[in-house]
């Protein structure tokens, strides 16, 4: 029987996206990840990205989470260096100087923003490998390194509550027990020591080919629950809210969402060679896994699948949230449909997202509407962890073609090439209008490469419009409204939902704000339900604009 091949897509005139490298003057932006032959498990997942806008100028920045590579974590060295960007609001960036250094850390790999000290300011916490970190945002001026602990009377710090030694990876800002303060979600993958390393040779095959070891025959690390007091520091609750060490899984990405409509936000978690998570928040401060009864941990057959990326929207229009999840070569990308009556039904082959992702390894993705014509699309970037799945009979290669799904309203996808470029190893990505021009550009992760910038093509005219609503919390408290659910009513009747939330799915965080593509649609009204339960309905008054909305007074 002959192998099967990766074959070319089919691609159209013109690319929706034109890929260049990312660059800050004329030096171009990399990352690294281990070395090229990928000996070890700590190499393979690549570093983390991050937009919000930091200093305030009105523009998205860009913080780029870098890692090390296995002798300089043997020298006891730090990690190369992570940076912020800031953005020009053009789509292009400057390198932020000193005052935002986040040097230092062990080997890093994703985060979170949100307003920790509810200063007003986004704060920044960056996942590692290690010591995890966080940082204050002073006043848009620089930050702050507060991970060894907050000032104090004295020389005395005060711990944040966050300090651990873990392997971690994706982490997501929220407030889950509704008392206005952020909480946080951090993802762990697995241990992994230097003093046990198990690469090519040590008893590990994939495909008759000797490659590094892991995750199987590793040791998972439970995911972690962080109640956040308000001023910076926070209180280890995992185990009493749910979240104990005898349900660890290999955890990579991160979601957030009221999946069932009840007022508060539950976590959907991905798991790599495992069932995926899905943590119902039971509304008095503990959750409940509930990811087999609701259809979300498994494929269709009922097989655990490695899951990387996710993505959240809704595709089609029946106002509750699906997911899209990102998965090992030879196991489909996964469509999970929300319905009604049980939760969620895994629709990948008749979304014709399943049969294209086959030969790839997905991670980074999103569900947006990425050509504003009305309809949830998503975009897969693609890479294999074994660089030898160039050897023969893989049926697959390492380096991979990123992939757009262009989506028809109903559910339905049909696949083109994501840009211009060729077959890539990407990893994280992270959405965002970086050049303020109303579409939703990419930014990806290249491993072990040049950052690639990707800006959206779609056309602007009358049947591609778009709306986005930003919101503005009461000071003192969630000031970016995360956890809040935005309804866009319609000229003619129709609505279209989505969340605010900072998480990206895989190692990434995007702006706290929610995007609509509305084709030919004119909006009438957006009506906010903000975390507290209050709702608020705000006229729309214009398209192709940012709708600024100020939560209510007491």
């Amino acid at each position: 029987m002959w192998p099967l091949l990766l074959l070319p897509l089919a691609a159209p005139q013109t690319p929706l996206f034109q890929a260049r490298e990312l660059t800050v003057g004329d030096a171009v932006v990399t990352t690294t990840c281990g070395s090229p032959a990928k000996d070890y498990i700590l190499e393979v997942n690549g570093g983390g990205l991050l937009a919000e806008d930091f200093d305030g100028d009105g523009h998205l920045d860009l913080v780029v989470v870098n890692g090390s590579t296995i002798a300089r974590a043997q020298a006891g060295e730090p990690s190369l260096d992570s940076r912020l960007l800031l953005g020009d609001g053009e789509g292009f960036f400057r390198d932020a100087g000193p005052r935002w250094s986040l040097a230092g850390g062990t080997w890093g790999m994703g985060g979170a923003v949100g307003d920790v000290n509810e200063d007003g300011w986004p704060d920044l916490f960056l996942t590692e490998w290690g010591e995890n970190r966080l940082f204050l945002n002073d006043g848009g001026r620089g930050f702050v390194d507060v991970t060894a602990g907050l000032p104090g009377e004295g020389d005395v710090r005060r711990p944040t509550g966050l300090a651990g030694d873990r392997w971690s990876t994706s982490a997501a800002f929220l407030d889950y027990d509704g008392d206005g303060h952020l909480d946080l979600v951090v993802v762990n993958y697995l241990a992994f020591h230097l003093g046990e390393l198990r690469g090519p040779g040590d008893g590990c095959q994939w495909k008759g080919h000797d490659v590094m070891c892991g995750p199987e025959g590793m040791v998972p690390v439970h995911d972690q629950l962080f109640r956040g007091r308000g001023d910076g520091t926070f209180e280890d609750v995992s185990v009493a809210a749910g979240f104990r060490p005898e349900q660890a899984c290999f955890g990579l990405g991160v979601m957030t969402l009221d999946y069932d409509a009840d007022g508060d936000t539950d976590v959907y978690v991905t798991n790599d060679s495992m069932p995926n998570h899905l943590w119902e928040n039971q509304g008095d401060g503990t959750f409940v896994e509930v990811g087999l009864r609701r259809g979300v941990s498994h494929d269709s057959n009922g097989k655990e699948q490695a899951g990387m990326g996710i993505g959240c929207a809704d595709v089609d229009g029946d106002g509750r949230a699906d997911l899209f999840v990102t998965n090992f070569s030879g196991e489909r990308n996964a469509l999970y449909r929300s319905s009604r009556k049980t939760g969620f039904r895994e629709r990948s082959d008749a979304s014709r997202l399943g049969g294209p992702s086959i030969q790839r390894l997905g991670w980074g993705t999103a569900l947006a509407d990425l050509d504003l014509d009305g309809d949830v699309d998503a975009f897969v970037a693609n890479g294999h962890v074994y660089p030898q799945a160039d050897l023969a009979g893989t049926d697959t290669s390492y380096a991979q073609q990123d992939q757009l799904f262009r989506g028809d309203g109903t559910g339905r996808f049909d696949e083109e090439p994501l840009s211009q470029l060729g077959p890539n190893v990407t990893r994280a990505a992270v959405a965002a209008d970086f050049d303020e021009d109303g579409d939703l550009d990419v930014v990806m992760i290249q491993l072990d490469g040049p950052v690639l910038y990707l800006e959206n093509r779609a056309p602007h005219d009358d049947a591609h419009r778009w709306l986005a609503v930003r919101l503005i919390g009461r000071a003192g408290g969630n000031r970016f409204g995360l956890g809040a659910r935005v309804t866009l009513e319609l000229e003619g009747g129709g609505t279209r939902t989505g969340e605010v939330r900072g998480t990206a799915g895989y190692q990434a965080g995007q702006p706290a704000r929610v995007h609509f593509g509305l084709g030919a649609a004119v909006p009438r009204a957006v009506v906010v339900r903000w975390p507290s339960g209050v709702e608020q309905r705000v006229e729309v008054d214009g398209v192709d604009r940012t709708l600024v909305v100020e939560a209510p007074p007491r």
